[in-house]
């Protein structure tokens, strides 16, 4: 039958509350009486029967201009008290008045103020115990997954708030680190010390735990995580504090735990100064505008005030995508997309000349490792003649600053991707070197996460599939830094030096990619599949390394490292070619592209970059197709 009630409209719901008042209020009234006459009835108050029934002729209209019938029940919190608190106080006013009036003297004085108290319990309590109906009907009908939230703080009590008044977790338990906090209980939620975890998970048959502090450091997040990878339960988190407070995110939008909070590193702040220095109020071109990092320098550009932003990509889809997020971006500077290639030399100088650019961040490039390893020709035109092409336009019109994109792959490459922006690299130090007006800054990282094929999506795509995790070694290891960090530091190191500096940035320790691996499916509430458990969830399957690909990445060449004013940012020391060497490499290089010649182009890059160990499985697809026939 209550179900049926709730199935009523609105208007209705509000009609039968107020119904239901019309018949607590004389219900008050007469216990009120009935309690201080000490359970006797005075005839003297027969005459006035009148008075126990007209209280809800005010009451009510009182109640509803307060909004208390406006309140949904079951999304009720305390600060329906003090609507009830108005409301029955008034009511109890008017009603003095009344028997003031009347000279209803033989109602006793201090039954009005025992009808507050019972007026109180019965209104407000009457909401609360509907309100628990509701929920617990609701619950029943949605059978919700049990969690424990880790974090009793505020952002923990909101989060279970807003998880009670939703359809898809029952928060069970609390666990926090604070021992003042043990043993409390928030809405008959307890907290509990985190070593009862392993039981409580048993215990409680929770289904995910949900971290909710969003303000810890990620260092401490990190420790928290390591120590929940053990219980083999999803885990959730919610958005960063930043994301809170601005309003980009709500409490009960819960995330998954990225690989970030895990290999991330508690970020430095940057440097406003070295921000600003090549953007504010500069023209700002970004090649590769719509990749993943350059789409990110983007993002950081358009917070340091840029006179406008010139988005250069090859990519029409890319190129439409930044475009459309600047567009949607609250206070975006001006900006100008264009569709174009950095190996045309005319359409840049175009570009550049028609806005004036200041400064020029060049992340266009090939990046894929077995892509280029295949294809020779094209990453050489693309991240070679294309960085040249790109310098030598910035130069004839006058760019103050460029600042090249490179990797760690260039440091001892062992593919051609690694070789090509090594390649790069000497491009610009040789126009440095030979008295360039433009400053010409090299900026060396690693991987990083969430990029276009990056292993992080990779493997998440591989989980989420059930497996298996393909890896190609199992010593594997790899430097990773988050996409906005690695962005701020570009940004920073390309303010920095004369030009030809070669700037490496603090990528903290490299890790195996297996142990990433094993953590991400374990974070995912799954178990690993291998010969001690052949009754796992998901394999990791070793493939061999691929053509190119180094068991470990460097970022430096030589030892030759010096310190600069960002505690992330080391200044490398390492050769260049003579510009008569580099012109005769490049003609050279750039006749065999011509004529599609793979092998005679790879061999000019082996000669060019010294230290290039090359791959023997080193095959360009198309060379070998047109040998085999």
């Amino acid at each position: 039958m209550f179900e049926k009630l709730l199935a009523f409209s609105r208007h209705n719901k509000m009609a039968m509350l107020a119904l239901m008042d019309a018949l607590l209020l004389p219900l008050a009234l007469w216990s009120a009486v009935f309690l201080r006459l000490g359970g006797y009835w005075d005839p003297k108050l027969n005459p006035h029967l009148w008075i126990f029934i007209v209280p809800p002729l005010w009451a009510i209209p009182i109640f509803i201009k307060l909004g208390l019938y406006r309140a949904v029940l079951k999304y009720l919190d305390d600060k329906i008290i003090l609507t009830v608190f108005s409301g029955v106080t008034l009511s109890v006013l008017v009603l003095q008045a009344v028997l003031q009036m009347a000279h209803i003297w033989a109602m006793p004085r201090t039954s009005v103020i025992i009808f507050w108290v019972f007026a109180m319990a019965y209104i407000g309590g009457s909401r609360f115990l509907l309100r628990g109906l509701v929920r617990r009907i609701d619950a029943v009908d949605a059978p919700r997954e049990h969690v424990i939230i880790y974090g009793a703080g505020h952002a923990g009590v909101q989060l279970m708030l807003a998880l009670q008044a939703g359809r898809e977790y029952r928060p069970m338990a609390f666990v926090d680190d604070n021992p003042e906090l043990h043993r409390r209980t928030f809405r008959g939620v307890a907290v509990h010390p985190p070593r009862d975890l392993p039981q409580l998970v048993k215990d409680l048959e929770a289904k995910c735990i949900l971290l909710a502090m969003p303000s810890v450091s990620r260092s401490r997040q990190r420790e928290i995580l390591e120590t929940l990878e053990l219980l083999r339960v999803p885990i959730k988190r919610l958005p960063g504090m930043a994301d809170l407070v601005s309003g980009e995110a709500r409490v009960e939008e819960l995330k998954e735990v990225e690989i970030e909070d895990l290999l991330g590193r508690d970020p430095v702040p940057p440097k406003p100064d070295l921000l600003a220095r090549n953007i504010r109020d500069k023209v700002v071109m970004v090649t590769g505008a719509g990749g993943s990092i350059g789409s990110e320098l983007v993002r950081q550009i358009a917070k340091n005030q840029p006179a406008r932003i010139i988005l250069f990509e090859q990519s029409e889809y890319a190129l439409y995508a930044i475009d459309q997020e600047l567009d949607r971006a609250a206070g975006s500077p001006a900006r100008t997309p264009v569709l174009g290639s950095v190996t045309d030399y005319q359409r840049l100088v175009q570009v550049m000349r028609a806005f004036k650019v200041d400064t020029v961040y060049h992340a266009a490039a090939y990046k894929h490792v077995p892509m280029v390893e295949h294809n020779p020709v094209a990453g050489i035109v693309n991240n070679v003649f294309g960085t040249d092409t790109t310098a030598r336009a910035a130069e004839d019109c006058g760019v103050d600053t460029f600042v090249l994109i490179s990797t760690d792959k260039a440091v001892r490459p062992t593919n051609v991707m690694g070789a090509t922006k090594r390649m790069a690299e000497l491009t610009l130090q040789t126009r440095h070197a030979r008295g360039s007006a433009t400053r010409f800054v090299m900026v060396r990282f690693g991987n990083v996460l969430g990029s276009s094929g990056s292993v992080v999506p990779l493997f998440r795509a591989q989980i989420k599939a059930g497996g298996p995790i393909t890896l190609t070694h199992a010593d594997i290891t790899r430097y990773f830094m988050t996409i906005p960090e690695a962005a701020q530091l570009v940004i920073q190191a390309g303010a920095m030096g004369d030009g030809g500096d070669v700037f490496v940035l603090d990528m903290g320790q490299p890790v195996r990619i297996i142990d990433l691996a094993r953590r991400m499916v374990h974070l995912s509430g799954l178990e690993l599949k291998d010969a001690s458990r052949p009754g796992g969830d998901i394999e990791i399957r070793i493939t061999g390394l691929r053509p190119g690909e180094k068991l470990y990445e460097e970022l430096l060449i030589g030892d030759n490292v010096l310190a600069t004013d960002h505690e992330r940012i080391m200044r490398a020391q390492e050769y260049c070619l003579p510009e008569a060497e580099m012109r005769d490499v490049l003609v050279n290089m750039d006749e065999a592209c011509r004529r599609l010649d793979a092998p005679a182009a790879f061999a000019l890059l082996q000669k060019a970059v010294r230290e290039f160990h090359a791959a023997k499985a080193t095959q360009d697809w198309v060379t070998l197709a047109n040998a085999a026939s």
